[in-house]
């Protein structure tokens, strides 16, 4: 019998960050990326209309999401060692860092999925690489700084909203 897991026990979960990021390191073949730039692909990835000229955002704009910058490396690491397990990442050591890059069977493996949603995460994978790409290790804090003026206006809302004010 196989079993079928519950919406939120894939969401988010190891396996669809690790899916991301192997949809981030396909695009990229054969450049190597480390996990800053992964973690910076994921979020464009999930929140591409958060990036100038994005594609419609695959989940919801739901105020506050810059928490998720706060649980998502190590989601992204676990998921990174789930598809190397499966032979679709390797890592490489350079310079006191890990890198990592999508194997032979990684586009293989995408190919043959046919879900609509995992098909639009390839998608914004491609546009998220291509578009930023080249920006180098620093490409997580070049995001960041993208964002930082919707994330400090989300910060003042939340702190109203709890009748605090740190001005």
């Amino acid at each position: 019998m196989t079993e079928t897991l519950a919406p939120e026990e894939v969401f988010n979960s190891a396996f669809e960050t690790g899916l991301r990021a192997l949809c981030a390191l396909s695009a990229g073949c054969p450049h190597e990326y480390d996990i800053q730039q992964l973690l910076a692909f994921d979020h464009m990835i999930v929140h591409s209309s958060d990036m100038p000229g994005g594609p419609t955002s695959l989940h919801p704009q739901v105020q506050q999401r810059n928490g998720e910058l706060l649980v998502r490396r190590p989601l992204i690491q676990r998921g990174l060692a789930l598809m190397e397990a499966k032979g679709l990442v390797a890592t490489r050591i350079s310079n006191a860092q890990i890198l990592y890059v999508s194997t032979d069977l990684a586009p293989v493996f995408l190919d043959s999925l046919a879900n609509p949603y995992l098909k639009k995460l390839i998608e914004r994978a491609k546009w998220a690489v291509s578009t930023f790409g080249e920006l180098g290790p620093n490409s997580f804090f070049k995001v960041f700084n993208v964002a930082f003026d919707r994330w400090s206006t989300e910060f003042q809302i939340s702190d109203v909203s709890l009748g605090r004010s740190y001005r």
